[in-house]
């Protein structure tokens, strides 16, 4: 009995190749690719500059806004306050008591590392 010795760099070339038609590990051959599901989409900016809050429950939170961990990241309390507006955003502003309306968006991916992102539609400072 022999045995051959097949190079490390082979054998990833080989499982690379594999993979490279986008088939899920295990699929039967010829079988449709899997889909990923469509990104939540991030509230609109409608043609008048406000924000339109993504379909759900609308909420009002009312606080004094603090600044995050990361720059840039400003938090009303445990909610990471995600605003498209620029307006809005000129008013947002560390130590400003505020109260906001929109919705928590709790798959959102953001760079802020904490809170629970909330989209904003309206910002009026207090």
């Amino acid at each position: 009995m022999t045995i051959r010795r097949i190079s490390l760099p082979l054998l990833i070339a080989l499982a690379l190749a594999g993979c490279a038609n986008g088939d899920p590990v295990g699929a039967p051959a010829g079988a449709p690719p899997a889909s990923s599901p469509a990104p939540s989409s991030v509230a609109p900016i409608e043609e008048s500059g406000t924000v339109k809050p993504p379909a759900g429950e609308v909420q009002t939170l009312t606080g004094t806004i603090s600044a995050g961990v990361e720059p840039n990241c400003l938090l009303l309390g445990e909610h990471l306050l995600i605003i498209g507006d620029p307006q809005l955003q000129s008013a947002a502003k560390v130590g400003a008591t505020v109260t906001v309306t929109g919705r928590a968006e709790q798959g959102t991916m953001t760079t802020c590392q904490q809170g629970t992102p909330f989209i904003v539609a309206t910002l009026r400072a207090n």
